[in-house]
C-alpha cells in the first residue's frame, strides 16, 4: 500500500477542477464544483483537514445527513453521489485516499422515468407570457431573450453566446458558434455551430432590439453581444431570472392559482422569483417548446438540427406528448388503417 499524500480537502477541490478543465466543457466544471462545495463544507464541518482521513462511513454519513436536510429527489441524490464518487476516484490517482475506496461510495439505482423532468411551459403559457412582455415590455432584455428561446428551442448557454454579428437580417437566421476561447462555449461544442432561420416576427423583433434597444457595449473580449445590458453580455443566472419572473402566472392575468396576492407575495421580488412554485426556470421553456414543435407535426430531426439534442434524447427528456396524442398525430398520416 502506497503512503498517502496529504492534502487539504478545498485544495483537492481546486486541482480536480483545474484539472477537469482539459476535457470537460465548462458548464461541467461549474456543475462538479456546485455540488463538490457542499462536499468539502461537509467534511470541514467534521473537522477533517486532510482529505487522507476520509472514509468510506464518512461518505455514508455525508449522503444520510443531505438527504435528510435537503429532501433530495432520487435523481438528485444519483446525481450528487455519483459526482463524488468520480472526485473520490480521481483523488485515489494522486494518492490522497486509500485506493478503491470511490468502490465504497453508494449511489442509488434508478427506477425507470425517476431520471426524466417532465416539467415544461406549455404552449398556452408561453403565449400568454409572450403576450404579455410585447404589450407592457415590447423589446426590453426580457422579452427578447424569451421570445427568441421558445421560437428557436435553444439553451441558455446558447442564447447568451450570440454576438450582433451573428445575426443576419437580410436572411432572418441566427449563428450559434462555439467560442470557449471568449467565453461563450456550446454544449456539444462544435457540433452545436448551426444556422437557425427565425420567423419574420422574430426578426422584425431583433432588428427593433439592435437599432434602438440594445445597450452599445462590448464583453471583456471586445465581442458585440446581441443580448446585452449595460454591463455587458448577459448572465446564464440572468436569463434564469427572466424565465421564473415572467413565467409567474400573475404577471399577466394579475392572479395567483395559489389564492396568494400578488401585491404582497414574496415570489414577485427582485430576488425571490424562483420561489414561486408555479413558475419555472429557462430548461422548461425549452422542453416545452420542443413538445409544441412535435405537437405541430414538425419532423422529430428537423427538431433534432434545429435544438441541437438527438432525436433519442428528444424521445427520452423532452416529448411531454401522451401516447394517445402521437397516434393521433400518426393517424393524420396514415388515415385510418
Amino acid at each position: 500500500m502506497s503512503e498517502l499524500d496529504p492534502i487539504d480537502p478545498s485544495r483537492a477541490l481546486k486541482l480536480f477542477l483545474a484539472d477537469r478543465k482539459g476535457n470537460q466543457s465548462a458548464a461541467t466544471i461549474q456543475s462538479d464544483r456546485s455540488r463538490l462545495s457542499f462536499f468539502i463544507e461537509w467534511l470541514e464541518d467534521q473537522g477533517v483537514d486532510n482529505l487522507n482521513d476520509l472514509t468510506g462511513r464518512m461518505v455514508k454519513e455525508y449522503q444520510l445527513d443531505r438527504r435528510e436536510k435537503t429532501n433530495w429527489k432520487p435523481v438528485t441524490e444519483k446525481t450528487q453521489m455519483d459526482t463524488v464518487r468520480v472526485f473520490v476516484r480521481w483523488a485515489e490517482g494522486i494518492e490522497a485516499v486509500e485506493a478503491n475506496l470511490s468502490d465504497r461510495v453508494q449511489s442509488p439505482d434508478l427506477d425507470a422515468g425517476d431520471n426524466i423532468s417532465n416539467q415544461e411551459l406549455n404552449s398556452s403559457k408561453a403565449t400568454q407570457m409572450l403576450r404579455y412582455l410585447e404589450k407592457y415590455h415590447y423589446c426590453t432584455i426580457h422579452h427578447v431573450t424569451l421570445a427568441v428561446m421558445w421560437h428557436t428551442m435553444c439553451r441558455r448557454g446558447a442564447i447568451r453566446s450570440l454576438d450582433v454579428d451573428d445575426y443576419d437580417p437580410r436572411e432572418e437566421h441566427l449563428h450559434f458558434v462555439h467560442r470557449p476561447e471568449t467565453g461563450t462555449p456550446l454544449k456539444n461544442k462544435d457540433k452545436s455551430e448551426r444556422y437557425v432561420a427565425v420567423s419574420e416576427s422574430i426578426a422584425e423583433l431583433l432588428n427593433d432590439w439592435i437599432a434602438n434597444k440594445r445597450p452599445d457595449v462590448t464583453d471583456e473580449y471586445g465581442r458585440e453581444p446581441l443580448l446585452a445590458t449595460k454591463q455587458g453580455r448577459i448572465h446564464p443566472s440572468t436569463v434564469m431570472g427572466y424565465a421564473y419572473k415572467y413565467t409567474q402566472p400573475c404577471r399577466p392575468t394579475g392572479e395567483c392559482p395559489l389564492g396568494r396576492d400578488p401585491e404582497t407575495c414574496e415570489s414577485t421580488h427582485h430576488d425571490e422569483v424562483s420561489t414561486c412554485p408555479e413558475s419555472v426556470s429557462s430548461h422548461p421553456i425549452r422542453r416545452g417548446s420542443i413538445t409544441h414543435w412535435l405537437r405541430s407535426d414538425v419532423p422529430p430531426r428537423i427538431i433534432s438540427d434545429r435544438a441541437d439534442v438527438s432525436e433519442r434524447v428528444i424521445d427520452m427528456h423532452y416529448d411531454e406528448r401522451t401516447a394517445l396524442e402521437q397516434m393521433e398525430q400518426r393517424r393524420r398520416f396514415l388515415g385510418n388503417i
